[in-house]
């Protein structure tokens, strides 16, 4: 439960419910101590409101570390879920293989798709609202509209220079470093545009919802019109916030309860199955060179009396 910057309650909602829901039976939080206070109050009634079993007092790479390799008397972790910093996150990705992981996930994205119709100052306020969560955060709209355009790039920094200090110091890095306005001439491009870039959070504010909402294939989250805004689905509206970044949406969801379930398999085979099944083991085996294997298909066809 990342609370470097914020304090992130809304994160033990995600993670700890979502476990819980899938019937993980060990869950373990982890979360930053503040000095002379440890865990945020806030994080650590969440977290044993949804049902954390233990928290630690701690955070960034070593708890990653603690939760692996069971310290402090708890067993070694399974599976890893959780935002976090870029470290945090390459802790994750080097560990991936020893532990399972939700994702790897970097900063926190918004892109906004907007037409001539939109309202421009919630398209502005909506990009500033996620560009505060780090200096390395990018905000990117994609819209036809030169007017909508124009008045983002103008709003924007306006709507920065109003916040408190925490939130104005890392919008700010943010918009001047990673945000993006891009220009395009049709919906199809501004489709195939955003379809690249895979957004962790994507808002739809246009005339055309539905044809966006079926044409568009890579994102974390979808927030379709101009009434949904990122900030419901990272706090409350019941979607999770743990979400896929670094274009990761093209091949991946974001945290959900069947990232807890593993499916597994099995097989029992009769007697009277061996005459169609052990025969074309057997036979693919061959084809494939693997002789041995091929012969463990003909031993059954001899010993229930098949022909090989």
């Amino acid at each position: 439960m990342p609370a470097g910057r914020y304090a992130h309650i809304a994160s033990a909602v995600m993670s700890v419910t979502t476990a819980k829901v899938a019937g993980v039976k060990n869950i373990i939080v982890a979360s930053s101590p503040k000095p002379g206070v440890g865990v945020h109050p806030s994080i650590v009634y969440t977290a044993d409101l949804c049902g954390a079993d233990s928290i630690l007092n701690l955070g960034g790479v070593q708890a990653i570390a603690a939760m692996t390799n069971g310290l402090f008397g708890n067993e070694p972790a399974d599976m890893l879920v959780g935002p976090g910093n870029q470290f945090v996150a390459e802790a994750k990705r080097i560990l991936f293989g020893k532990v399972g992981i939700d994702l790897f996930a970097g900063p926190t994205e918004i892109a906004v798709i907007a037409d001539d119709k939109a309202d421009e100052e919630l398209v502005a306020v909506d990009l500033v609202g996620q560009a505060e969560h780090g200096y390395n955060s990018p905000a990117w709209l994609y819209t036809k509209s030169k007017r909508i355009a124009d008045y983002v790039i103008k709003r924007v920094p306006e709507l920065i220079a109003e916040l408190p200090d925490l939130p104005r110091e890392n919008a700010g890095a943010a918009w001047r470093d990673y945000g993006e306005v891009i220009l395009c001439d049709t919906d199809e491009e501004i489709a195939t545009i955003s379809d690249e870039y895979a957004p962790e959070h994507l808002e739809v504010q246009t005339q055309n919802l539905d044809w966006y909402h079926k044409r568009l294939k890579n994102y974390g989250s979808l927030f379709i019109g101009e009434e949904t805004t990122v900030a419901y689905g990272d706090k409350c509206s019941g979607t999770n916030h743990i979400l896929p970044t670094k274009g990761a949406g093209r091949y991946t969801g974001g945290l959900f309860v069947g990232k807890f379930i593993k499916t597994l398999s099995f097989q029992r085979m009769s007697k009277e199955s061996t005459k169609t099944v052990g025969a074309a083991c057997a036979r693919i085996s061959r084809y494939e060179g693997m002789e041995a294997h091929a012969r463990t298909g003909d031993a059954r066809l001899r010993k229930y009396g098949f022909q090989n």
